[in-house]
């Protein structure tokens, strides 16, 4: 499945967007060497980042037109990310402008590694030109 909107950063991570509906969505994403940090295990850099995209990709779900960006977010670390890992996110509330969503990311054995909350603002995407508005390329944040 395709992402409905390109990010560059997703892209170099490699995300794979395997579900994305009704309040829902489910992202893959297959470490490499490069996203490991000194304990041989996911970077939590890239987890959160792997947690915010589903996160916002679950709130999207239900507004496609919109974009949505990162208000907050809480994250905990409960074991570390090793191998292929698999993301799922939530939309526990919505309002007209805000999203509220959880998400968590397991190992390939099913274990829940970290758990995550998030709040999101749902924004206008911009034209980016007379025709089209698909790419969110820029967006007005306030």
């Amino acid at each position: 499945m395709q992402f409905p909107v390109r990010i560059p950063f997703v892209d170099l991570l490699g995300f794979r967007l395997q579900r994305m509906d009704a309040g829902e969505a489910e992202i893959t994403f297959d470490a490499q060497p490069e996203h490991l940090n000194s304990f041989d295990v996911v970077h939590g850099g890239a987890s959160m980042t792997l947690l915010d995209v589903v996160m916002a990709h679950a709130a999207r779900s239900v507004e496609p037109s919109m974009g949505a960006v990162t208000i907050e977010m809480k994250t905990s670390f409960m074991r570390p990310g090793k191998g292929a890992l698999r993301a799922t996110g939530r939309l526990l509330h919505r309002t007209a402008t805000m999203a509220f969503t959880e998400g968590s990311v397991f190992d390939a054995s099913g274990k829940l590694c970290i758990h995550a909350t998030g709040t999101f603002k749902f924004v206008p995407r911009l034209p980016t030109s007379p025709t089209s508005t698909q790419p969110l390329n820029r967006i007005a944040t306030d």
